[in-house]
Order: structure tokens, then sequence, then C-alpha cells
């Protein structure tokens, strides 16, 4: 049996008030699509992808996947009809752009319950805290009997709590035989998703409801949803590290990706900022302030406070980098520091070397980015400016304050600063000049 999901994203999003198409709208550092795409590629074997007119980047966002386009926005419906030729001879399931944080085996379960035997249509529900406007489900006999509106539903009907979450299946010739007998005769003229529930039930078939968390089903069509979804999104990451054997502080200070890993062990301390691509090995200390993006931080390494690690960052085992302190492209060695008030940038460090506080690696000359490369054992003194392209072999020193414009070879050691001059009396005369008269 195959099976086949259709992604809604053709909506406007008008709500978002926002440029950026509302399925591109990150939650957990990654686009509401993404999440969805994710999720469904686990459980069904082919997607597609309904955009409106002009949705290139959404189209695009949606690569590798089929994508159809919905020429006229005339409801849910028409629009899960627009994908029909690649429904294939499987199951279908309908799910939307804007409710991304359905988990894989809540439609697995949703999948399982249509392909019993006594259920022609199936959908899922939820029962959020408040009900708001949702659709309620009701049913009867332990199926459900039809979907009201909560601008249609009674008193009686408004304090059912089970409600709609918009996500349909069928086996492929019932979706494409319902989709197609679907009217639009209501007040807005539109040809709704949610007709197929009396279509089933008028042909005699059963229709199920899956129920699931309310913390899944969200939609967000706001940005105060949006950012009640990444809140979610977050507090579930942060439950998993935990479990995990990760140590947090203080949770709700510290923000994933979706993509983070963090090993047993890790202990992440206040108002830590995790981006795309970071991985954290066992034993490693994230400490207070820290922001973290693209790197790789070995096991035993302490990070921060105040630090900042950007893409193409390695950290070595039991490293240290310290406040204020900024790498980028940079590997750092095993028990290597930088502990103070430094920028590395494309550069290597070696085993066991210090970088002395304020030290720069000069690597942008306005055109081109050059490396830096230090070796083991090294000792940058304070405020060292490393203009690259430049080597320090193993075991080089340079003397604090130096600007280092060439190699340096292993076991040497660099000046590259003025020699001092002192003028004996200068400074009395100075003040002299300048202090006030009484």
């Amino acid at each position: 049996m195959t099976t086949t999901a259709i992604i809604l994203a053709a909506g406007l999003g008008t709500r978002m008030k926002s440029a950026l198409p509302k399925t591109l709208h990150n939650i957990a550092g990654r686009p509401m699509l993404h999440h969805l795409l994710a999720s469904a590629s686990e459980v069904f074997d082919h997607i597609v992808v309904v955009v409106g007119p002009d949705m290139d980047q959404v189209a695009k966002a949606a690569a590798p996947h089929a994508v159809v386009v919905q020429h006229d926005r005339l409801g849910t419906a028409h629009a899960a009809l627009q994908a029909e030729a690649l429904f294939g001879d499987g199951e279908v399931a309908v799910l939307y752009a804007d409710n991304p944080l359905i988990s894989p085996a809540t439609l697995r379960r949703l999948l399982h319950r249509r392909t019993q035997a006594d259920v022609g249509l199936a959908l899922l529900a939820m029962r959020p805290s408040d009900p708001a406007r949702y659709g309620r489900v009701l049913t009867a006999d332990g199926y459900v009997t039809r979907i009201v509106e909560f601008s249609d539903a009674s008193e009686a009907e408004r304090a059912v709590g089970l409600c709609n979450a918009g996500v349909l299946c069928a086996a492929a010739a019932d979706m494409r035989r319902w989709l197609q007998a679907v009217r639009n005769d209501n007040s807005k003229g539109e040809f709704y998703l949610t007709d197929l529930v009396e279509l089933a039930r008028r042909e005699g078939g059963h229709v199920a409801a899956v129920e699931a968390p309310a913390e899944e089903l969200r939609g967000i069509n706001s940005r105060a949803e949006l950012s009640e979804a990444e809140a979610s999104v977050q507090a579930r990451m942060r439950r998993a590290a935990m479990e995990a054997g990760v140590t947090l502080i203080a949770p709700d200070t510290v923000f994933f990706t979706y993509d983070t890993q963090l090993a047993a062990d890790v202990t992440v301390e206040p108002h830590v900022v995790f981006g795309p691509g970071v991985v954290v090995e066992g034993g490693a200390l994230i400490r207070a302030f820290s922001h973290l993006e693209g790197c790789h931080v070995g096991p035993s390494a302490i990070i921060g406070p105040y630090a900042r690690l950007r893409t193409g960052t390695t950290i070595g085992t039991g490293a240290h980098v310290g406040n204020f302190v900024e790498l980028k492209a940079t590997s750092l060695g095993d028990g290597a520091k930088a502990n103070h008030l430094s920028y590395l940038g494309d550069s290597s460090v070696g085993a066991r070397t210090n970088i002395g506080a304020g030290t720069i690696t000069c690597n942008y000359d306005g055109y081109t980015k050059h490396r830096t490369t230090i070796g083991a054992g090294v000792f940058v003194g304070t405020a060292s400016v490393l203009v690259a392209p430049l080597s320090l072999g193993d075991g080089a020193f340079t003397a604090a304050g130096s600007v280092i414009t060439k190699d340096v070879a292993a076991d040497a050691m660099a000046f590259g600063r003025a020699p001092q001059t002192d003028k004996p009396g200068r400074a009395a005369a100075y003040h002299a000049a300048r202090r006030p008269k009484v």
C-alpha cells in the first residue's frame, strides 16, 4: 500500500502581516513547512505540496517534493483536488502547512485507524484547554457524526471539548470522489474539506476521530500563535534534553534549534542560545550568556560565559573559550585556551596553546579571507594582532602587544612592537601645563 500526504500551503497568511509567506516563518530555527515535511517524510511514501500562484519561495522550500499550484483560492477541498493526479492508489492524507507540529507517531496512528475495516474516513481531533472558535467534532457510538463550525454551533455543541484539527485521511479513490462532490453553497462560496465527513457518512461509511495532543495540532495564523508554538517546541526539547542526561540550570532561559545535539553530562548555564548545527559532547560546560551556532564542542570543554562560537568552529577536548571571546571557522585544539576578549577567525590553534587576552586574528583584507595557523604549545601574548596569512610554529612565543605580520618559526620568540622610550620629567611638565590655575 502506497501512502501520499497532500500538504496545503497556498494560504496568504494575512494575519501574520509579513512579506514572508506564513509557512516559511521559523519555529526552532527552521520553517514551519520543513517541520511538517520532516514528520510526513517518516510516514508517507509520497508528498505533494499545494501552493498558491506567485509562491515561488514556498515551492522552492518544498523541494524535492512534488508541487502543484492552486491558481484560484476557492477553499481547502479545491486546494486538495489540485493534487488529484498525484493521489496514487493507496491512502491519502490532507495536511496543513500552518499546522506544522504533528508528530510522525500521530500520523502513523491516523493511517492505522483509517485502514481498519470499520473506517472509511479518519480525522485528527484534539481537546485544547481553550476550545475558543475551533470547529467541534460531534460523535455517537464511537464515530464522528459531523463537524460543526463554532459560528453555527448551539450552546450545547459549543460545550463539546473535542475539536477539529482539519487533517483527513481516506483511500485515494474515496478521497478523489468525495472532493469532486464537494459543493460551495455556503456563505463564502468556498469548497470546504470538512464537507467530506458528511459525504462519507452519506455513503454509509464510518468516520473515526484520532485524538492527539493540542500542542501537536495547533494551527498557526498570527505572530502570537507563532510565539506560542515556539514556546511549546522549546519546552518539549528542554524536557527531552534533561531526560537524556543534560543539566539545564535554568531551563526556561535556554533556547534550542531543531537539530541541537547535546550529549549526556553536558551542563548548560542560564541564558544560552543554540543556533543551527550545534553538537556538544559529554562533560562540556556551556556557561551563561553564550551563543553557539554551526559548531562542534568536544568533551569536557568549557565555553563562556559570554562566548560566541560561529559556523565552522570546533573545540577540542578540555579546551577553554572564555568571556567575550568569538571564534569563527576556527579549530581550537585539545587543552587550548582563549580565555579573554579575543577574536579568532579562519584559524587553527594547536593543542595546549594559550591565546592571550585581547588577541585577534586579522583574517580579512577587504576582499579575501586569509587563514592563521598556530601550532601546539604556543604562547600568544596579550593584545597580539596576528595578520593573516600567518603561521606560528609549535612552541612559538609572541610578546604582549605585538603586531605579527611574518611567520614565526617553531620555538622562536617574536617581538612585533616599537621599543619603549622614556622622557624623564615630561609627565610633570604635561600636568603643570594643563592643570587649572588656582
